[in-house]
C-alpha cells in the first residue's frame, strides 16, 4: 500500500519526480558506490599487507641462510689456516684448543671440535679425549665427499649435556600457556635448534685427515631476529603503534624472538596457534595471513625450517601488529562516511529547494489550464522568479490574452466564411484530386532523386577522401626518400624502420586505390603476383608486437609451407593483423599465440592462428563472421572478421574457426596457389 501511494505520488507530481530524479543518485547510488569502494579498498589494503609480510619473510629466510653460510665460512677458514694445520700435524693439543677457543669467542660458535673421520674427538687436551660428536648426515657427507656442509639439527637435552651442561641449561625454556595453541602436556622445551657446520681438514697433498665440527644454538640467541627486524622494520616503515617482529620456532615453541610478552620481556616459551601449526608443520605450507599471536592479531608469514634429514623441525616467522593498520583504515572510513553524510544532507537540501523553484511555475500553469477547461477566465500572474520557467509563465498569460482576442475575431469572421466555404468546396475537391495525383508523382520522383543523389554523393565522398589521403601520403613518401638520400650511409641504422614505413605507405596507397575502384564500382585489374609468405608473416608480427608486449603474450611462428600463394600483401597483412590482434587480446598474460603455416595438399597453403584464451561460445560460432557482430562491447566494431572473410573469399580461399570453451580458438586461413579473382 505504501509503495502504491508513493508510485501514484510520483506519477501525479512533477515536483516529486524531480526530487526522485535528483535524490536517487544522491541517496542510493552514492552510498552504494562508497560502500563498494570501501570493500574494495579494504581487500586491496589487506592484499598489500600480505604481500609486504611475504617479502619480509623472504628477507628473513635469506638472512637465516646467510647466517648458516657465514658460520660455515668461518669454520672453513680455520680448517685451511697454516697455523691450525701446523698445530694439528704436530699433535699440539694446547695450540689446537687455543685456536678453537678463539673462533668460539669471535664468531659465536657454542662448540667446536676436531674429530677423526668417524666423528671421535681428537686433540682435546683433557679428560674427554675420547668423546664423540652427535652422529649427523652432515658429518657423514663431509667425511665421504670431502666437502664442507652446513644445516639445521635438533639436539636433545642429552646431546647438549654431552657437549656442555651449561648449554643444556641455556637451551631449556619453560613453556608459557598461550591462547589458541594446540593442547600439550609438556611444561618445558629442553631441546635446542642448532646450526651445525662441518668442514674438512686436508694435508698439503689434499688428503682428508680430520673434520672440524661446530655448532651454534639458536635458543635465546637474538642476533638473527633482531638484525632482520632492524633491517625490515626500521624507523618509519610501519604506522605509529605497530611493531615488526621476527621469530625462530623449534616445533611450535618460540626459542628466539622479539615478540613482546610484556614491556622489556621477550615471548620465549610461548607457542604458535594451532591453525598455523597444522598448516606449516603439519602440511609443510607457507602461511601468509592474519594470525593470533599471544594477545593480538598480527599480519604474519610463516615457513617451515627443515633439518639436514629433510624433516620439518621448526618455523621462521616475520610479521607486524595489525591493529594500527585497522585503526587507521577505520578512521579514514569514518571520515569519508561523515563527509558523505554531510554532502548528502547539503545536496538533498539544495535539491528540495531547487525542485520547488522549478516546479512552482509549472504547477501554476497546470492550475490555470484546469480552470480554463472548467470555463473560468484566469491568469497566472507574477511567479517571483526570473528564469526561463517564469518567462514561460508570462508568455503563457500573454498567449491566453491573445487567444481570447483571436477567438473573438474568429467568431466574427466565421459567419462571413460559411457562405464562401460552400462555394469553394466543389472547386477544392477537383483541385484536391489533381493535387493528390501530382503528390504521388512527386513522391516517386523524389525517391528516385534521393537514391541517385546518395549514389553520387557516395562516389564523390569516396573519391574526395582518396584524393585527400593521397596528397599527404605522397608528401610522406617523398620526404622519406629525401631523408634517406640526405642521410646516405647513415640511413642504414634505421633502414628497417624506413622500409616498414614505406610498406605501410604503399599499403595506404592500395587501400586508397581500392576506395577509388569502389567509387567506380570496378573490379581488380590484374591478378596478384606470388608473395613470400615467411616475410609477410614476419612483417605482420612487427605490427602486433607492441600489443603482444603490453599484454605479456608471446607469438610463436612455425612455418613448413612450400606451396606458393598469390595475394595482395597489404590485404594479407590486413587479414593477419585482425586475426593476431583478436588472438592476443583473447589470451591471458604469459600465454602463447601460435602461427603455423603448412601446405594445403597441392592446392595452396593453410595458415593457423591459435590462442589459449577462453574460447568462443558454441552459440556464437555460426555468427562470428557476420558484419557488426562482436563480443567486445564498445571496444569492437564487428567488422574485422567480416572484412577478413570477404578478402579471403575474394581470392577463392576460405576462413574457418574451431573453438572449445576454456581451451582457446583456432582460425584457419586457406589460400590457393592460383586464386579465383572476385569483386573488390
Amino acid at each position: 500500500m505504501i509503495f502504491g501511494a508513493l508510485r501514484a505520488r510520483l506519477q501525479g507530481s512533477l515536483r516529486a519526480r524531480l526530487l526522485a530524479l535528483v535524490l536517487f543518485p544522491i541517496l542510493v547510488v552514492a552510498p552504494v558506490a562508497v560502500g563498494f569502494i570501501a570493500l574494495w579498498s579494504h581487500a586491496y589494503s589487506e592484499a598489500q599487507l600480505l604481500r609486504r609480510v611475504n617479502t619480509d619473510l623472504v628477507v628473513a629466510h635469506d638472512a637465516f641462510t646467510r647466517l648458516q653460510r657465514d658460520y660455515l665460512h668461518e669454520l672453513e677458514r680455520l680448517a685451511a689456516s697454516y697455523a691450525f694445520y701446523t698445530a694439528f700435524r704436530e699433535g699440539d693439543a694446547a695450540r689446537v684448543q687455543d685456536q678453537l677457543a678463539a673462533i668460539r669467542g669471535t664468531t659465536g660458535f657454542d662448540f667446536v671440535h676436531v674429530t677423526d673421520l668417524q666423528g671421535r674427538w681428537i686433540l682435546t687436551g683433557g679428560p674427554d679425549e675420547f668423546g664423540t660428536s652427535r652422529r649427523s648426515l652432515l658429518q657423514q657427507r663431509a667425511a665421504t665427499v670431502g666437502a664442507p656442509f652446513v644445516g639445521v639439527e635438533v639436539y636433545s637435552a642429552d646431546d647438549l649435556m654431552e657437549e656442555d651442561p651449561q648449554l643444556a641449561d641455556r637451551a631449556r625454556l619453560p613453556l608459557v600457556p598461550t591462547p589458541h595453541a594446540a593442547p600439550s602436556e609438556r611444561s618445558a622445551e629442553t631441546r635446542a635448534l642448532v646450526v651445525r657446520a662441518v668442514a674438512p681438514v686436508r694435508d698439503p697433498r689434499g688428503t682428508l685427515v680430520a673434520l672440524l665440527d661446530g655448532g651454534v644454538i639458536i635458543n635465546r640467541d637474538f642476533q638473527l631476529v633482531d638484525a632482520v627486524r632492524d633491517l625490515v622494520y626500521g624507523p618509519g616503515s610501519l604506522p605509529e603503534g605497530s611493531i615488526g617482529t621476527v621469530t625462530v620456532f623449534l616445533g611450535d615453541v618460540r626459542i628466539s624472538t622479539n615478540v613482546p610478552l610484556a614491556p622489556g620481556e621477550r615471548a620465549l616459551g610461548t607457542r604458535v596457534s594451532k591453525d598455523v601449526h597444522d598448516s606449516v608443520l603439519g602440511r609443510g605450507e607457507t602461511f601468509v595471513d592474519r594470525a593470533f599471536a599471544l594477545n593480538d592479531w598480527y599480519i604474519s608469514a610463516y615457513e617451515p625450517i627443515v633439518d639436514v634429514n629433510g624433516e620439518r623441525v621448526g618455523m621462521l616467522y616475520a610479521g607486524f601488529l595489525e591493529a594500527p593498520f585497522r585503526d587507521a583504515y577505520a578512521r579514514t572510513l569514518l571520515i569519508v562516511l561523515a563527509m558523505l553524510v554531510l554532502g548528502l544532507l547539503l545536496a538533498s537540501a539544495v535539491a528540495v529547494a531547487g525542485a520547488r523553484t522549478i516546479a512552482r511555475p509549472i504547477e501554476l500553469m497546470a492550475d490555470v489550464a484546469r480552470d480554463l477547461r472548467a470555463g473560468l477566465d484566469r491568469r497566472i500572474g507574477q511567479v517571483g522568479s526570473r528564469d526561463e520557467l517564469a518567462e514561460l509563465a508570462r508568455q503563457f498569460d500573454a498567449t491566453l490574452d491573445l487567444l481570447k482576442l483571436r477567438n473573438d475575431e474568429i467568431r466574427r469572421a466565421a459567419e462571413a466564411l460559411e457562405a464562401t466555404v460552400e462555394a469553394r468546396t466543389a472547386e477544392l475537391r477537383e483541385k484536391n484530386k489533381r493535387l493528390e495525383e501530382t503528390v504521388a508523382l512527386l513522391r516517386t520522383t523524389r525517391r528516385q532523386l534521393v537514391a541517385a543523389e546518395k549514389l553520387a554523393a557516395l562516389g564523390e565522398v569516396t573519391a574526395g577522401v582518396a584524393h585527400e589521403i593521397n596528397n599527404p601520403i605522397a608528401i610522406i613518401q617523398g620526404n622519406l626518400e629525401v631523408m634517406r638520400n640526405e642521410l646516405g650511409s647513415a640511413a642504414s641504422a634505421v633502414n628497417t624502420e624506413v622500409e616498414l614505413v614505406m610498406d605501410q605507405v604503399r599499403r595506404i596507397h592500395t587501400i586508397v586505390d581500392n576506395l577509388l575502384r569502389y567509387s567506380r564500382s570496378g573490379r581488380r585489374s590484374s591478378r596478384p603476383a606470388p608473395v613470400e609468405l615467411t616475410r609477410l608473416v614476419g612483417d605482420t608480427l612487427t605490427l602486433v608486437d607492441h600489443e603482444a608486449s603490453v599484454r605479456e603474450v608471446r607469438v610463436r611462428v612455425e612455418n613448413s609451407a612450400s606451396n606458393p600463394v598469390a595475394i595482395d600483401p597489404q590485404e594479407f597483412q590486413q587479414v593477419m593483423v585482425n586475426l593476431l590482434l583478436n588472438a592476443v587480446q583473447a589470451s591471458p598474460a604469459g600465454a602463447d599465440v601460435t602461427v603455423r603455416c603448412r601446405d594445403w595438399d597441392t592446392r595452396g597453403v593453410v595458415i593457423e592462428v591459435r590462442d589459449r584464451g577462453e574460447g568462443i561460445p558454441p552459440e556464437h560460432l555460426s555468427r562470428i563472421f557476420d558484419p557488426f557482430f562482436t563480443t567486445k562491447g564498445a571496444r569492437g566494431t564487428g567488422l574485422g572478421l567480416s572484412v577478413s572473410y570477404g578478402i579471403i573469399q575474394g581470392y577463392g580461399g576460405d576462413i574457418r574457426v574451431q573453438s572449445t570453451p576454456g581451451e582457446g580458438a583456432c582460425f584457419q586461413v586457406y589460400l590457393l596457389s592460383e586464386p579465383v579473382m572476385g569483386e573488390d
